[in-house]
């Protein structure tokens, strides 16, 4: 079994919102891997970072990300920080994975204050600017899609919706998926 598609990202590029959208698309289900988490340790992500720490939840999201690509079969959205595990990085080759990009602002405006985002906390924009600079290689090596979620440089589907929302980002991934073998 393997996911239609693994959503990877960083924080607000939508991994979440269009992915259940996408998985609305192709009629297949939807999977966050923070939701397993969570659902696991019984507490939201952020408030079992806080307790616990960075090290105790990333060891918690390889293992669930292992899961959810042995057992989903439907669109899997990867938390952004999941990549940076080399387990993680050896079990997405062959998948088919798609890079969520988006703009800083954009990004920004997305998540807000972000106080539900420990790895955040503080100097928000400058969190997520070390974000961009240390994930974004990882993203791009090793996605074999990467679609724009902040504007509209995708023309690759003939759509009626709306190109800036969220499902109209979905209707044009669902198309560019059908052509990725």
């Amino acid at each position: 079994m393997r996911p239609a598609a693994v959503l990877i990202g960083v924080p607000g590029s939508g991994k979440t919102t269009v992915g259940a959208l996408l998985a609305e698309h192709l009629g297949v289900a939807f999977r966050d891997t923070d939701h397993d988490i969570a659902a696991l340790c019984g507490t939201p992500v952020p408030d079992f970072v806080r307790r616990h720490g960075e090290a105790r939840f990333r060891a918690l999201e390889r293992e669930a990300v292992r899961a959810a690509l042995d057992e989903h079969d439907g669109v899997l959205a990867l938390g952004g920080g999941a990549v940076l595990d080399e387990a993680t990085q050896r079990r997405l080759a062959g998948h088919r994975v798609v890079h969520l990009k988006v703009g800083l602002s954009t990004a920004l405006a997305r998540i807000g204050s972000a106080q539900d985002r420990p790895l955040l906390a503080g100097d928000v924009e400058s969190r997520l600017g070390e974000l961009f600079r240390v994930r974004g290689p990882v993203y791009r090596r090793l996605a074999r899609l990467e679609f724009d979620t902040d504007t509209d440089t995708n023309t690759n589907a003939d759509t009626d919706a709306d190109a800036g929302s969220a499902d109209g980002t979905a209707q044009r991934l669902a198309h560019a998926l059908g052509a990725v073998a």
